[in-house]
């Protein structure tokens, strides 16, 4: 059956109803960036840029660097916007507008998160790059989705048993990395590691300004917990929802953090903005 329009919405310009884009609009390796500022940070090392478009949060940039085409598209802070970007995207190249049908011949887009997140462990440094082997989901995104025949689902027995937070209706989801890309963008300049994802930034990472947070063992419970000799390295908001809903429509995504703080350390970088710079040329140059 057709897709009706309050399923599949678009504009009345035919473009998709919150990124504005239309299917010819967009490349098959897409950089995604939490910032809409930090759209132009990317675009401007492009060889040229075809298309700027714009709608809330949502910005997209299209242009080829050495002879490539790329698309770079912020999709704001946390994995509820994920859940609206990368559906949007997938229906751009997976579904006719036309027919309001999904497609018999299926195009597989990758993905490349570039962004900013927090150490938990002592030994990853501030000003690093990570590359996020691992995610898991401590927000309830994937949990609205069938999902279980991809995540590892071993990993997240294993880590909702270490944790013990059920009672506060927490249940992990784990997704890992696509392994072909991740080495594309692999040199000796990246740590490997396992990023937890969450919905907030401050309880629910762990911080207290004036109110305090629930989960007294946070940091202590996420830092202590091994799977195959692997720690938990990072905390951001937008990973698990990024690799999971990749694996579930048949794309493959790669999440690349510039580590900006270190919670066990109490540090914060100095230089920010160089850092995030100096990852975003990194991964051009691997594109």
């Amino acid at each position: 059956m057709p897709l009706a329009a309050s399923e599949l919405i678009l504009n009345s310009d035919g473009s998709i109803y919150h990124l504005n884009l239309l299917p010819e609009d967009i490349a098959n390796t897409i950089i995604t960036v939490g910032d809409p500022d930090r759209v132009g940070d990317v675009s401007k090392y492009f060889d040229s840029i075809e298309l700027k478009k714009g709608k809330r949060e949502f910005h997209t940039h299209t242009g080829v660097l050495n002879g490539k085409r790329i698309s770079v598209i912020s999709t704001g802070i946390g994995t509820d916007n994920i859940d609206i970007v990368f559906n949007e995207l997938d229906a751009l190249v997976n579904v006719d507008f036309k027919t309001r049908r999904e497609k018999t011949a299926k195009t597989t887009l990758d993905f490349i998160r570039i962004g900013t997140s927090g150490a938990i462990q002592t030994e990853v440094s501030v000003d690093s790059f990570l590359l996020s082997e691992t995610s898991i989901g401590l927000d309830g995104l994937m949990h609205f989705y069938d999902n279980i025949k991809l995540q590892n689902q071993d990993y997240a027995n294993k880590l909702s048993a270490h944790l013990t937070w059920q009672t506060h209706h927490i249940s992990p989801y784990v997704f890992d990395c696509d392994t072909e890309l991740a080495s594309s963008l692999n040199s000796n300049r990246i740590r490997f590691g396992t990023t937890v994802t969450n919905t907030g930034f401050y309880g629910p990472q762990g911080r207290s300004i004036r109110l305090n947070p629930k989960l007294v063992d946070f940091h202590q419970k996420l830092t202590s917990f091994r799977y195959k000799d692997k720690q938990i390295t990072n905390l951001e908001m937008e990973t698990a929802g990024i690799y999971g809903l990749s694996k579930l429509l048949g794309h493959r995504a790669v999440s690349m953090n510039a580590i900006l703080a270190n919670r066990a350390t109490g540090e914060f970088s100095s230089k920010p903005s160089q850092t995030v710079d100096e990852l975003i040329k990194y991964c051009l140059e691997k594109i």
